[in-house]
């Protein structure tokens, strides 16, 4: 009941062409399209210790608690076991819907304040700058043709590994902010795939 301040990292994720599939689909498909989506995503959030803040239509809003400081690795580990775990079922969604789910994703960190809010219906709620500069990042994928990106606050604490590669993009000016956020973008390293191929070559 009483407000408190936490340091929390947050993912936004956001379907491709989800008007599309919504309009072909029609709303009763469309509900069980989304149901299976969430369902095919739940265990690698579950196994990367993310807490589902929201669902909002097509899109899911992932957080971590600070306080863990593998919170940043967790969050990236857990973008690329969502895309992993659809691309599992790819045939299946095409074969059922028509259509297959992607998704892009942004991450970022900071101050927010956790309380319950509501009237007539009470929840937890985060309020704080972070949320709205999160959703801004995300909005950004298409510009930089990418699927994922992220604020310098979180790859400074983001441990690389050989398997991913982080690419530093541009330092932006987003809409309501007075300083620049510079944006980074992680991708699998292609090399082993290519290694893997030439050795049938």
């Amino acid at each position: 009941h009483k407000p408190i301040v936490e340091q929390r990292l947050f993912m936004f994720t956001d379907m491709y062409a989800s008007t599309t599939i919504a309009e072909q689909l029609g709303s009763v498909t469309y509900f069980e399209f989304l149901r299976c989506y969430y369902n095919d995503l739940s265990e690698a959030i579950i196994k990367h210790y993310g807490e589902v803040y929201q669902y909002i239509g097509d899109e899911i809003v992932i957080s971590w608690n600070l306080n863990n400081p593998e919170a940043y690795n967790y969050s990236v580990r857990c973008f690329f076991a969502m895309k992993h775990d659809l691309k599992q079922k790819q045939n299946w969604y095409l074969q059922t819907f028509g259509f297959y789910p992607d998704f892009k994703g942004a991450i970022h960190c900071g101050e927010v304040t956790t309380g319950e809010i509501g009237a007539l219906k009470k929840e937890i709620f985060f309020t704080g700058d972070v949320l709205n500069t999160t959703a801004r990042i995300q909005a950004l994928c298409t510009t930089y043709d990418t699927d994922l990106l992220l604020s310098e606050a979180v790859v400074s604490h983001w441990n690389a590994t050989s398997d991913l590669e982080c690419k530093r993009l541009d330092a932006v000016s987003l809409k309501g902010k007075t300083k620049t956020l510079t944006l980074y973008t992680i991708s699998k390293r292609m090399h082993k795939f290519i290694g893997f191929i030439q050795g049938f070559m």
